[in-house]
């Protein structure tokens, strides 16, 4: 099958927007289609405003089109709520051709979090966006039941993976296991994007004894490390490294309350390390009692957490896989109508 993604998050940025995509559309080329990415990288771009890293594409319906129309795609699907993704809608609503899309952030929650504004407003773009898919791919029973209050009822069941060649069961970093040394343990170990909307402050204020290490890159960086210079902030890490300083961890914790999954949760788990988190959505999709703590006081999650079995955690984590995931996917495609329909 040609499949279209169309998307506005993909590398360089780092995030797991990028890496699902990245590893869904590695896994159906595998499984012998063809996948046509439509990203930011291929357009003149700016900076997005208060998040540089993040690329704003000029694309035009006609550009997006074009490449759309000369890889006459029997499947397409929209990935956000960007302009690319938005000049990919206005053509194919043009030619009456179906599309899927997927809900992956909480965007209301980020932009209230960014700029004050109600979310209730972006909702209103939200559902506008959303609301000509034939399908919404959704990572969680939580993250449906939110479409479907904002009246989005189209929606299918989309989970997420681990690179099991990767996490599947790494060395701990020598480095950061030392951290832990003359009774600075437990390691408590976040990995992510270092902004706002992810909550890493939470963490860093918890007073739980031990060490904390902040894995990732963000636009919050500078002033957590002046504000936080006890901490541990050891920058991106991707692979083996990463899948090391997930290892190296006693416990991994994850206050973010906007995201929509935590993809980092489940590679956490597939190294043995437990999660720590606040029960809200995401953590309370994912984790189990036997994985992992959830209490709105994270000290106390902390703590419940670090007494959970490493094998369990494993084991647990490893189930998810992105063939799995590759598979939920492809099912929810629509067909586009075949090559006549691209054609006239």
């Amino acid at each position: 099958m040609r499949i279209a993604i169309v998307t506005d998050a993909w590398s360089p940025q780092v995030n797991g927007v990028v890496r699902t995509l990245q590893s869904v559309r590695d896994e159906l080329v595998r499984q012998g289609h063809e996948v046509l990415i439509v990203s930011p990288d291929l357009f003149y771009s700016m900076p997005c405003p208060t998040y540089p890293e993040i690329r704003l594409a000029f694309a035009s319906t006609g550009s997006v089109g074009r490449m759309l129309e000369e890889f006459s795609p029997q499947a397409i699907h929209l990935a956000t709520e960007g302009p690319v993704c938005l000049a990919a809608r206005r053509w194919c609503l043009a030619r009456d051709f179906p599309f899927t899309t997927a809900y992956h952030t909480q965007f209301p929650d980020y932009v209230a979090a960014r700029t004050g504004v109600n979310p209730e407003w972006v909702w209103r773009y939200i559902r506008w966006f959303h609301s000509p898919a034939q399908s919404i791919l959704a990572s969680t029973a939580s993250i449906a039941d939110t479409l479907k209050a904002h009246g989005l009822t189209q929606i299918r069941h989309w989970g997420r993976g681990v690179d099991l060649s990767t996490f599947g069961d790494p060395e701990p970093d020598p480095a950061i296991r030392a951290l832990a040394q003359d009774g600075k343990g437990p390691i408590q170990l976040y990995v992510g994007r270092v902004a706002i909307e992810k909550n890493i402050e939470a963490f860093l204020t918890a007073t739980h004894p031990g060490t904390k290490v902040i894995v990732g890159d963000g636009p919050a960086l500078a002033s957590l490390k002046a504000k936080y210079p006890d901490a541990h902030f050891l920058g991106p890490k991707f692979g083996a490294e990463l899948a090391a300083a997930y290892a190296a961890a006693d416990v991994f914790v994850f206050p973010s309350k906007t995201d929509t999954f935590g993809l980092v949760m489940i590679e956490a788990l597939a190294c043995g390390t437990p999660v720590a988190a606040y029960p809200v959505t995401g953590p309370i999709d994912v984790l189990t009692p036997e994985t992992g703590a959830m209490h709105d006081d994270l000290d106390q999650a902390i703590a419940e957490a670090l007494t959970r079995d490493r094998a369990a955690c494993r084991a647990y984590g490893q189930g998810f896989t992105w063939a799995k995931s590759a598979h939920q996917f492809l099912h929810a495609l629509v067909p586009v109508g075949g090559d006549e329909a691209l054609a006239a």
